[in-house]
């Protein structure tokens, strides 16, 4: 019996990704853990491994096709001593995959994590508001367009059949019609949006511009960090921090790093090294810091994952720093180096940027001297780092030249108050100025 290769889920929240490339072709044949295909999601390039053997019968889904639903089928696998035409012109006709669809034939390449689990399909439906404690149905498409556009769908009344919330009510509601009373009983505003597409492109003469469509990657960070401006209630605190002996602490350490037959360095650190292993360090002085919230509880982390923001040439990638406050600074130096190459390279593997309990965020190195950063959920927290630069301080009455570098940490208010947020960022500045305590 032929066997359906499917869409593989390559993250918790995969919904779908592009087929890249085809490794093997129709009539080649396949070994257990042969890599068969490259899939692209929104951050990284992955390598997908056959599970089963046989033959190569059809390829239902070419290379370069862009947004594959997870489990579609994607082509079809003969068996030994199947007949190889019968089984790809029945896989011609293959349709997606359901929940009761028979074990893919392929599944992503092994990682040192166990892999992660397939995504949840999107509910159909979603709670009303608590005033009317109904359900809300609405279309697919709908709850798409609902989320691109930050509208509640629950406050939508549904045109379709029995009320369900359909693509022409999200439309509607853009423009303010169509929405329910509020909670208090007065009627609902309109949600905040933005000019259309159609209305953006007519400010300005076709010729004077070109338009480059978003990718996956630019699009997920759109949402995302929309999302996260509009859920979240983040606060902000600034401090300025005197690094003038982690400055002195870093040359010399370099200084003196051995070095290998050719002359190299085993290690060059960073004043972001440093910066990282300080912010999770202050996390495990501050445990309740150290939090991410959901609904129902609060997820008190026992270790520290940093995530650190990594600028590449399509957009934005956090690569995480794994129990950063357990490692040396050399140690995590090597690590960063590792992860933003393969980073750049598109090769991250979900579970190395994906979670975390804090990032850091440093544009010090295009000489900003001081900035905000928006929180990535789960995350409760980011801090966003300046420039360090020779400032004028008063110490003692007297004016003297010190290295200061200013800081600002973002928290979530509803994981953590003033007072909470003020303590992170209190023991951050501690161990930053005194390097020496992170190795105590």
């Amino acid at each position: 019996m032929p066997i359906n290769i499917l869409m593989p889920a390559l993250s918790p929240t995969m919904e779908k990704g592009n087929l890249a490339k085809w490794l093997k072709k129709e009539g080649d044949k396949v070994k257990s853990g042969d890599v068969i295909a490259e899939i692209e999601t929104d951050k990284a390039t992955m390598e997908v491994e056959a599970v089963d053997e046989g033959t190569l019968a059809k390829i239902l889904v070419p290379a370069g096709t862009q947004d594959v639903p997870v489990n579609n089928v994607i082509a079809v696998l003969a068996g030994d001593g199947e007949d190889v035409k019968a089984a790809g012109a029945g896989g011609a006709s293959a349709k997606p995959a359901n929940a009761d669809a028979p074990k893919a034939a392929a599944a992503p390449a092994p990682q040192a994590t166990p892999a992660p689990k397939p995504a949840a399909p999107a509910p159909q439906a979603q709670p009303a508001t608590a005033s009317n404690a109904t359900r809300t149905f609405s279309s697919p498409l709908a709850r798409r367009l609902a989320k691109d556009a930050g509208i509640e769908i629950a406050r939508v009344n549904g045109s379709g059949p029995h009320g369900r919330v359909v693509a022409r009510d999200i439309e509607g509601a853009k423009s303010g019609g169509g929405l329910k009373a509020s909670a208090t009983g007065g009627a609902s505003s309109p949600a905040a949006i933005g000019p259309s597409d159609k209305q953006i492109r007519a400010l300005f003469k076709d010729e004077s511009y070109e338009a480059v469509p978003h990718d996956g990657m630019r699009k997920t960070i759109a949402q995302r960090l929309s999302a996260s401006d509009r859920d979240i209630p983040q606060y902000y605190l600034t401090a300025d921090c005197d690094i003038g002996k982690l400055v002195a602490a870093r040359e010399e350490i370099n200084a003196i790093a051995p070095k290998d037959k050719d002359g190299k360095p085993a290690y060059k650190l960073s004043v972001n090294d440093f910066i990282i292993k300080a912010l999770a360090m202050a996390l495990q002085r501050v445990p309740n810091a150290n939090v991410s919230w959901t609904d129902e509880a609060m997820l008190h982390h026992k270790v520290s994952d940093v995530s650190v923001a990594v600028s590449i040439p399509t957009g934005l990638i956090t690569p995480i720093i794994r129990n950063a406050h357990l490692k040396t600074v050399s140690q995590i130096s090597a690590d960063m180096k590792d992860l933003a190459a393969r980073a750049k390279a598109r090769k991250l593997k979900p579970d190395e940027y994906q979670g975390g309990s804090t990032a850091v965020s440093n544009l010090g190195m295009y000489g900003i001297k001081q900035f905000t950063a928006v929180i990535n959920p789960p995350q409760s927290s980011i801090l966003a780092v300046g420039v360090s630069e020779e400032r004028a301080v008063v110490r003692n009455g007297k004016i003297e030249i010190a290295n200061i570098m200013s800081v600002t940490l973002t928290c979530d208010h509803r994981a953590m108050d003033g007072a909470l947020g003020a303590q992170l960022l209190g023991a951050f500045r501690l161990l930053i100025e005194n390097p020496v305590m992170m190795v105590v």
